[in-house]
């Protein structure tokens, strides 16, 4: 199995309305959303030219939209594209929240900060070869803004994984975790997924 794993970095921002909340320590996953170049006036053509650029979509079910709020521990149905790879994946993403003591190895930078963890299992729906593809969450307040701390990095209790070579089936599972942090007394209450076309300007949001 591939470990994305970054450099330690921690930051408190001097706004906590600032929308900016968490970077995990992730790797590749990011969809290249497509352009459409196509001048005709033929609208058919456009959505012929976009569709083929379409990962499939499984049989047993629609993907989720853009902007669909879901509750902590429902699964979403992504289509992602990175590369020269397509497919599509389930996303089921919970919260946990970690201990103090957890962000030790950051040293003073974390003193005020209490670890959360988005642990996300993923599934491999489409049955084509997704292997070290890999994923990305951000954290949210209760507000359903960011909390105000970027953070990057490990702990042992939250590793940051890419897609292992075998994930080229259908029902192909791994499981991942994003570390986010929240200023002492708030907590990380919503996870967003962002990545790739429609998703980046309206994300999936799961919410306790």
């Amino acid at each position: 199995m591939t470990h994305a794993r970054g450099p330690l970095f921690i930051a408190a921002l001097a706004s906590a309305g600032l929308l900016l909340s968490a970077c995990g320590s992730q790797t590749g996953g990011t969809a290249t959303p497509a352009t459409d170049t196509t001048t005709t006036t033929a609208t058919s053509t456009e959505e012929t030219s976009a569709s083929k650029e379409a990962p499939p979509v499984p049989a047993g079910g629609d993907v989720t939209a853009p902007g669909s709020k879901l509750k902590v521990g429902a699964r979403a149905v992504i289509p992602v594209a990175t590369g020269d790879k397509t497919g599509t994946i389930a996303i089921t993403v919970t919260i946990e929240a970690g201990e103090k003591a957890d962000l030790a190895k950051f040293g003073d930078k974390a003193k005020h900060l209490t670890p959360f963890y988005l642990r996300a299992k993923v599934e491999n729906l489409s049955g084509t070869d997704l292997s070290f593809t890999s994923i990305g969450l951000r954290g949210l307040g209760e507000d359903g803004k960011g909390t105000g701390v970027i953070i990057s990095g490990d702990t042992p209790k939250c590793d940051s994984t890419s897609a292992p070579k075998t994930f080229k089936t259908a029902g192909e599972t791994y499981e991942t975790c994003v570390l986010s942090a929240a200023q002492d007394g708030l907590k990380v209450a919503a996870a967003e997924y962002n990545r790739g076309d429609d998703y980046v300007k309206s994300p999936v949001v799961w919410q306790s």
